[in-house]
């Protein structure tokens, strides 16, 4: 699944203003907005080191504002005594050195502005939302009623942006990767999610405000904290902005018991009422209901995809021939009771996810296709470079895979394709990073996880994850239905293999761990052959050994008694084994908005008296391919009009026909708004222009032609660079008019 099971990693958002039917300039031009873009990104990429550097170099202007100060009223105490050429100059002294401390409030304000957001990505971000709630690509659900926090329905140019979307991940996984695709359903029996830990482990921290009784995530409440000293209290001095920032580093990790003990230092309270706050406690996050009229039967709204195909392994197993590795892909509704949601779709009850669950040997995780993307450049940020604070770096793949940055070659061909899934959807490259997930995040089975985050106005948000789950899921589904969950490689001839054999006590484990014995006993399975031979060295020697159990989140003693660890020699026709898989999940709506919001741009009119808004989707996500524009009412042109929306229907291009008696600049400038990429202009019987919306370049083609210049650019055969060498170009009387 996207975010890290049983403990969602999120981020903190809010439900949208009103819409505002123009916006403020943010980019003159493509280039411009592009340039701005890659300002942002350096500001963000920018070392701690620079913004300590800031806040020494401020506190060290105080510090000499505050003596003179003193010297001043020194001498102004002193009365007669004192010269008033002297007290003048001290004056003169402090007014200087209150600018100088002025000008390094300000570099520091902007330092933490840009890389903390600032009203630069607010402006922006409200921009976007007004443009997408006016044009309905989504607004909130139930809005007569008030609506209901994180729930958003979709408008016609929204649903379009989303089938394209989706129909691209298709095309690019499904179709190009030869997968299985199912549809399972969203209502699951609780044994399904008792089996894969949903029950009992699928929590966020929450705290209530103790006088209303208002809920809120803990962890967001300590990152908002943290985040507002770090970009507003100029005064930080640079060893608590490094313990804030430390803070927000770790804080998927803390216990309940830290939160609540941070929120209590820093004197964090309800932030409506200012009220205290309860101590932190686990919230469940599934939608529970009950299958049937008896209400015995319980069930949830599935909060992810991936256990449908989980189950089904066996038959789709089966179905391809039992011949591994295959993948099975899945596109589908999944519901989390979010504690608070906000960040409009970024954090939402009721979401889609595409997953995928590639089944693969565990002893070779080679793949046959990693030599394609092994050349791909990009942002990696694996946990070495957190560790020491740095930033992420453009790394190769095949590199990484090569000094094992990243586990193997199969997780590596995953992450390079998401790479160009995402950019080729039109996600700007240098706001895209491949971070990996920190030792304390993955859970014991995990071999390896990495998050594809996208950057938009609300920071680095995840919107992929990639994790070698290797063969977690298909066991714990074996033990609880009792049907094996396995593959087979059949030999030859008959084969003497050395086995791992590890049988915990459950007797033992069970009288000194109680109610925790099933993770324990878990853990101890899981052992890869190494660390159980450690252990078992170590029990030999000591008779009992630490043993990290990652979901209980401590060490725990293991005593000789409690587990058997041998090597055991056999001879073996076949080998079953359980499959590992590498999953990647992603988050569709999270993917969307960032398109929004790296897609946006703004320019001036002809009058250059108001801005125009523009998103520059790709014509492989537009919402509409092209329109068509009659340039004046006339009936010769009508009726071209409509031999041209025939063919365009008959080439199956989603198209619209504007015949407003408006200006054709103010149509251009409307589907402009909603991220047309083509627009075609008839003003003639025989031939019409072609406009590409970010260049406003026009070409002229026969009117029997625009259905096939159109497909060729939409379906990517051709690019405006090539129809433009091939076609004349146009500059009409109509011109742009915007």
């Amino acid at each position: 699944m996207v975010f890290m099971r049983f403990r969602p990693r999120i981020f903190s958002p809010s439900l949208f203003g009103p819409s505002k039917p123009r916006t403020p300039t943010l980019a003159a031009s493509p280039p411009a907005a592009a340039a701005a873009r890659r300002r942002i990104v350096s500001m963000a990429s920018s070392t701690t080191t620079s913004e300590d550097a800031l806040r020494r170099a401020l506190a060290e202007r105080q510090a000499a504002v505050d003596a003179q100060a003193e010297a001043v009223r020194a001498l102004k105490a002193a009365g007669a005594a004192a010269a008033k050429a002297e007290v003048d100059a001290s004056v003169e002294a402090l007014k200087a050195l209150k600018v100088e401390a002025g000008a390094a409030a300000r570099r520091l304000q902007a330092a933490v502005g840009a890389g903390g957001g600032g009203a630069a990505r607010e402006e922006m971000r409200q921009a976007v939302v007004n443009t997408l709630e006016r044009k309905l690509f989504y607004i909130p659900s139930f809005k007569i009623y008030r609506g209901v926090a994180g729930l958003y329905d979709y408008g016609p140019p929204g649903c379009a942006v989303k089938a394209n979307v989706l129909a691209f991940w298709r095309q690019h996984f499904v179709l190009e990767e030869n997968m299985l695709e199912v549809d399972c359903p969203c209502v699951t029996p609780e044994v399904v999610l008792k089996a894969s830990g949903h029950v009992e482990k699928f929590t966020d921290l929450m705290v209530k405000d103790e006088k209303t009784g208002t809920c809120y995530r803990a962890d967001h409440l300590l990152k908002d904290h943290c985040k507002e000293k770090l970009e507003k209290d100029l005064t930080l001095s640079p060893e608590k902005a490094a313990e804030l920032k430390h803070v927000l580093a770790v804080l998927d990790d803390l216990s309940a018991d830290e939160l609540g003990a941070k929120i209590k230092e820093y004197g964090i309270v309800a932030p409506d009422t200012k009220n205290p706050l309860s101590d932190p406690y686990p919230f469940n996050l599934m939608f529970q209901t009950s299958i049937g009229p008896t209400g015995l039967n319980v069930g949830y709204m599935r909060p992810e995809t991936a256990q449908g195909i989980f189950v089904n392994f066996k038959d789709l197993y089966y179905y391809n021939g039992q011949k591994l590795p295959f993948a099975a892909a899945q596109i589908g509704q999944a519901f989390r009771n979010e504690i608070s949601p906000r960040q409009g779709l970024l954090r939402v009850r009721e979401f889609t996810l595409a997953e995928i669950e590639h089944f693969v040997d565990p002893e070779d995780k080679s793949h046959p296709k990693f030599v394609d993307v092994a050349d791909l450049e990009f942002l990696m940020f694996p946990r070495e470079l957190q560790l020491s604070g740095e930033s992420a770096k453009l790394v190769k793949l095949g590199e990484a895979v090569s000094k094992g940055t990243v586990n193997n070659e199969t997780l590596g061909y995953f992450i390079g394709r998401v790479y160009l899934f995402l950019t080729r959807l039109g996600i700007d490259k240098n706001r895209l990073r491949f971070r990996q997930h920190l030792p304390n995040e993955m859970a014991h089975y995990a071999a390896d996880c990495w998050d594809a985050e996208i950057e938009c106005s609300y920071g680095w948000i995840e919107c992929v994850g990639i994790a070698d789950r290797s063969a977690y899921d298909l066991r714990a589904h074996s033990d609880k239905s009792g049907v094996p969950l396995v593959a087979h490689e059949k030999f030859s001839k008959p084969r003497e293999v050395e086995k791992l054999v590890i049988v915990p006590s459950k007797k033992d484990l069970g009288l000194a761990f109680k109610g925790n014995q099933k993770m324990v006993v878990e853990a101890l399975e899981a052992m890869r052959e190494k660390e159980a031979m450690d252990m078992k060295a170590a029990l030999e020697s000591k008779g009992e050994t630490n043993f990290q159990v990652c979901t209980l989140g401590k060490d725990v003693v293991i005593t000789k008694k409690m587990v058997s660890i041998s090597m055991e020699k056999k001879l073996e026709h076949q080998r079953v084994f359980t499959p590992s898989v590498i999953e990647p999940s992603f988050g569709i709506g999270r993917i969307i908005y960032c398109l929004f919001e790296h897609s946006f741009y703004t320019r001036p009119s002809k009058s250059e008296e108001e801005q125009l808004n523009v998103f520059r989707f790709p014509p492989i996500v537009a919402p509409i391919k092209c329109t068509v524009f009659p340039l004046v009412k006339n009936q010769e042109f009508d009726d071209a009009a409509k031999v041209i929306d025939k063919a365009l229907t008959t080439a199956g291009i989603s198209h619209i026909i504007d015949t407003t008696a408006i200006s054709i600049g103010r149509r251009y400038a409307r589907t402009d708004e909603i991220g047309v990429p083509f627009a075609v202009t008839v003003d003639s019987a025989t031939s019409v222009t072609i406009r590409e919306r970010d260049s406003k370049e026009q070409i002229r083609v026969g009117i029997d032609e625009v259905a096939s210049v159109v497909k060729q650019l939409t379906d990517g055969q051709s690019t405006w660079a090539d129809v433009s060498f091939k076609y004349p170009s146009h500059i009409g009387p109509q011109g742009d008019q915007e």
